[in-house]
């Protein structure tokens, strides 16, 4: 047997430890190793605790002398493998039989989610800014060769160009603004903000791009006694981002609609709260892509939110902003019954 020591020292560590003889047989198993792998470990072979190769490989190397190991392995139901490194090290050099070998399990499929979400994020910026410096790029050309001393051709090409230059500066000011707030998102915000003067900015800052685009602007509910603790800022991005997708995606129906009311009480946020909706009339939003709208972007059609000037990149600020409000958002729509974006935010 290990000594009562080494025993101690594996019941208290977070992760799960095994303990091996040189037989390869399980000696000592804490609490959090029978959780991942099962009761009743006490001397069964290695082998019929964990049939994985690479580990068979790499006890076999620390017991032949060699230095410590590590290898990955997924382990768990088929379809819900977790991923975890295990770290295989010898416990007794002296060539005692009992207690030979420590195996330690680290999960590190939140660490491996993180690099591909990481890779992804890039992947997706790089194509991103590709596009417009791409065009940029090609019209530069043209314009110092075939289209030099053609005045119509250039104003139309500086046209595009002045587009596109502007689609990477608002892509560029969504990234620092995703970075901030992401940056923030532990500090919940202290100061007293009054909702109905964040929405009357909202809506009159948008009122120009309602009346171009032929939709009524309305308010329903609540106009007195919003006070809330939030950063006025930040929730102005918020309502102003929620508005004008409306506007934008959603006004064909003609008119977008807020209304603001009081909920008593909120079964998550565990208290009173205020409940802001912004809903249209417009085509509605299939099913199948309400999880996904908050993520990076995620378009329901690329072509059409790169011509209105989308990023992909504006609920998922919107997300992290509620988030630092320790607040909720929901999103109700159906196949051609319009869409409702529902924020709801704590009063306390």
């Amino acid at each position: 047997m290990p000594d009562s020591s080494t025993i101690t020292f594996a019941e208290v560590l977070p992760f799960p430890i095994l303990i091996i003889s040189r037989a390869q047989r399980v000696v000592h198993a804490n609490a959090g190793a029978e959780a991942l792998l099962g009761e009743g470990l006490r001397d069964r072979a290695l082998v019929t605790v964990l049939r994985q190769p690479a580990l068979v490989d790499a006890v076999e190397t620390v017991l032949g002398g060699g230095a410590r190991q590590q290898v990955r392995l997924r382990l768990g139901p088929a379809g819900r493998e977790g991923l975890v490194q295990v770290t295989v090290a010898p416990l007794k050099p002296s060539g005692e039989d009992e207690g030979a070998l420590l195996l330690a399990f680290e999960d590190i499929i939140a660490v491996e989610n993180a690099e591909a979400m990481r890779r992804d994020f890039v992947a997706n910026v790089s194509h991103e800014l590709r596009t417009p410096l791409t065009a940029l790029m090609g019209f530069v050309e043209t314009l110092r060769g075939a289209a030099k001393d053609d005045p119509v051709a250039r104003d139309r090409f500086l046209a595009i160009m002045e587009r596109e230059a502007g689609r990477m500066n608002r892509l560029v000011g969504d990234l620092l603004s995703l970075s901030r707030v992401e940056s923030e998102e532990r500090r919940r915000p202290t100061a007293q903000v009054d909702l109905g003067t964040v929405l009357r900015g909202a809506m009159q800052a948008l009122a120009p791009v309602a009346e171009a685009r032929q939709v009524a602007l309305l308010r329903e509910g609540l106009t007195a006694d919003l006070k809330i603790p939030g950063d006025p800022d930040q929730l102005t991005q918020v309502f102003t981002n929620l508005i004008e997708n409306a506007i934008k995606y959603g006004g064909a129906g003609g008119e977008v609609r807020l209304n603001v009311a009081r909920l008593d009480y909120e079964p998550v946020l565990r208290g009173p709260a205020l409940q802001v909706t912004v809903a249209d009339k417009g085509e509605g939003i299939e099913a199948i892509h309400l999880p996904r709208l908050t993520e990076r972007f995620y378009r329901i059609d690329t072509h059409r939110s790169r011509e209105q000037g989308g990023t992909g990149l504006g609920l998922a600020i919107v997300k992290h902003i509620i988030s630092r409000h320790r607040g909720r958002m929901r999103v109700e729509s159906e196949k051609g019954q319009g869409s409702r974006f529902i924020v709801i935010l704590p009063l306390e």
